[in-house]
């Protein structure tokens, strides 16, 4: 008998971390969009810039990532938790401005 308790005990423990290994993986994925956005625009900023002043144009993206961060993520938070039907609009006009600029780009690589 202490053996089955024993054997339900562990089930009950492996269910429990099987939940949670889970639960990191959704909010990874949801939280990988907005922590890793500017990746790609400190390579671009860097580009054509002389040596002795790379760091500092780092840091200055560094610092406005990071105050974007203080304001987005709990913004984004208290969206969820108190108005949830208002993310997919928001999301909705994000992506409808998204390409208007990049349409926008293509336009004036054709006009000029």
């Amino acid at each position: 008998m202490a053996g089955t308790s024993l054997l339900a005990l562990l089930d009950d423990i492996a269910t429990v971390l099987d939940d949670i290994v889970l639960m990191t993986k959704v909010a990874a994925k949801k939280t990988a969009g907005v922590l890793g956005d500017d990746v790609a625009l400190n390579a671009e900023q860097v580009s054509g810039v002389r040596a002795d002043r790379e760091l500092p144009v780092v840091w200055a993206v560094a610092k406005g990532s990071m105050k974007n961060k203080f304001i987005l993520v709990p913004a984004a938070l208290m969206l969820s938790a108190f108005v949830p039907w208002l993310i997919a609009p928001l999301l909705m006009m994000g992506g409808a401005y998204l390409c208007f600029e990049g349409f926008e780009k293509v336009a004036h690589k054709f006009i000029q």
